[in-house]
Parts: C-alpha cells; structure tokens; sequence
C-alpha cells in the first residue's frame, strides 16, 4: 500500500515511517523542511506544511492511506486555531487527492467539562478529519512511554532532579500509560484490517496508574529511588507548568497544555481494540526500561524538544 504520514519527524511518526517499510509498505513522509529530516533508506519525502494551503496537496498524490500526526503545542497560546486550521486543509487536500483512508491518534477522556483545552484541541481534530470523504480510523491514547515522548521526558526528569515533589491534586488522576512499541504495532496493524474503517479505538497499555505512581515506579526503574511526594491543592496547573519548566528541559509552551491535561482522567476502553487487533499489551515496567535503553534518533530527539507528540 502507498503511504503517506504527516508528522513522520515527531515522537510517534519517527517510529511509525520504519516500522511501515517493514510491513513492506511505499511510505512518503511530508515534512516543512527535507534538509532537517534524514529519511530511512527507501523512504519518499514530500515538502508541505499543512498550515498553507495548496503546499502539501502533491504529497497525497497516488496515496492510498495517510496517518495524521500533526499537531501544534509548540506555537504556543493558538496551537488550537492552528490545529484547526491545519486539519480542514489536510482534509480537504486528501478529499482531492481521492485518498481511501486516514488514520488518526488523538487523545482520551471523556466529552464533558473535565476535558482540558489541549485534549478538546485533539477530539476537535478528530471531529473534522471525520468529515473528509475517506474512511477515518481513530486511535485514541494518553502518556505514550518512549524515549522521545515529552510526557515521558517530563516524568523522567521530574523524577531524577527532584528527590521531594511538591505537586498539585493532578498525582492522584488516574491514567491509562501505553508503549510505543504498541501503539505502533496498532498503527501498522490497521492498514491490514478494512473492517477497522470508519471505527474509533481506545488504546492502552495492562496497567491503570495515577500519575504518583507513574512517578514513584520510573523512580525505581531508573535507580534513582522513588520521589516523596507532597500534593498541594493550591498549587494550580498554571504555576505547575511554569514549575514542570523550571525543574526540566521541557519548553513551557509544551508543558503547560501537558499539565492542564494531567487534572482529566484518561483510562482507555480497551475491550474494542483487544477484540480487533492480536497486540500483545507490554507492562509499565517494560516500558520504562526500553525508553531508558533506547537511544533516539537526531529527529526523534529534536521532536522531543519541540512537541508533545501525538497523544501525550
């Protein structure tokens, strides 16, 4: 199958581009600027920026399926109009282009007030990808452990500078973690599965963990000894931003949506998914490991500082 993916610079599309090759698919990756992306052997690059309309519609040409991986925290306090602008440009160019089927991952959590802005930014997304003419296959998930992943880096860190935590209530949320390993397995997994058009999927890993004990764990799996952790409820995911900026090397303009999603609880309905896809789901602790051994590519490390990622 002829493939395209959006995003193939970032945490999960730079994972994603290889392991599509080696299903034996034609993989083409859009990227703004090709001398800052050093494809794999094979790989057909494509310039485009999904922000300026017209730029990128010769990527989709002759495209059978497109994963979208784009979003926009980096752009700081607009990253929402952006995200929105870029997915009615995607979906109107794949809508020209004749595309069969897109692939999304977007974000958990439930549809009420709780929801953040950065998590209503990527079911909003979803929304108007869903109204192209292909078929859209949605994936939805929360903290991707890998070692590009900002959340990761920002659990990482948190946990090996700061031996004692003064946090906000958000440690005790509940959260479904998922390795990267997994959510590419699905990601390959549903070019091969037509039935699977159209569906939305929630996707996890075998553990439900609140965020303190997502801390206290990779403490212990790097060696560095859990953190004592001290909840505050007057500290508020404003200044939890600013202090996750402070202690790491996370950009602010990442951590901030990052944090204000922390207070929603994302725990994934994984019974659809394990119905459809043979994904065998790996353990939080092997997780950790292989993102603390897995050395990251230059684009995959620049991706890391820049975005969040798709998902979290």
């Amino acid at each position: 199958m002829h493939v395209l993916v959006t995003g193939a610079t970032g945490f999960v599309g730079s994972h994603l581009v290889p392991a599509l090759l080696a299903a034996g698919h034609s993989v083409r990756a859009l990227v703004r600027d090709p001398s800052e992306y050093d494809p794999p052997d094979g790989v057909d690059v494509a310039t485009g920026d999904l922000l300026d309309a017209g730029s990128f519609d010769a990527g989709l040409d002759g495209v059978n399926a497109a994963y979208y991986l784009v979003h926009s925290m980096r752009a700081g306090s607009d990253y929402a109009e952006r995200d929105r602008r870029a997915a009615r440009n995607f979906r109107r160019a794949a809508d020209e282009a004749g595309v069969d089927r897109v692939v999304y991952l977007g974000g958990l959590g439930e549809e009420d007030e709780t929801l953040s802005e950065h998590l209503r930014s990527r079911r909003e997304v979803e929304f108007i990808l869903r109204e192209g003419a292909y078929d859209l296959t949605t994936f939805r998930a929360a903290i991707i452990i890998g070692a590009g992943s900002a959340s990761f880096r920002m659990i990482r860190e948190l946990t090996t500078r700061l031996p004692v935590m003064l946090t906000p209530r958000w440690v005790r949320t509940d959260c479904h973690p998922i390795a990267i390993d997994d959510v590419i397995a699905y990601l390959v997994d549903v070019l091969d599965k037509p039935e699977t058009a159209g569906e939305t999927y929630e996707i996890g890993g075998p553990e439900v963990l609140t965020y303190a004990e997502i801390l206290k764990r990779t403490g212990r799996l790097m060696g560095s000894g859990e953190p004592t952790i001290v909840p505050i409820p007057v500290l508020t995911p404003k200044l939890s931003a600013y202090w996750v900026a402070l202690m790491t090397d996370v950009p602010s303009s990442v951590a901030r949506p990052l944090i204000h999603g922390l207070k929603t609880p994302v725990v994934a309905d994984t019974e659809a998914a394990q119905a459809q896809f043979a994904v065998a789901p790996t353990s939080f602790g092997d997780a950790v490991k292989l993102a603390l051994s897995e050395p990251r590519s230059r684009n995959a490390a620049r991706a890391a500082a820049a975005t969040g990622g798709a998902g979290r």
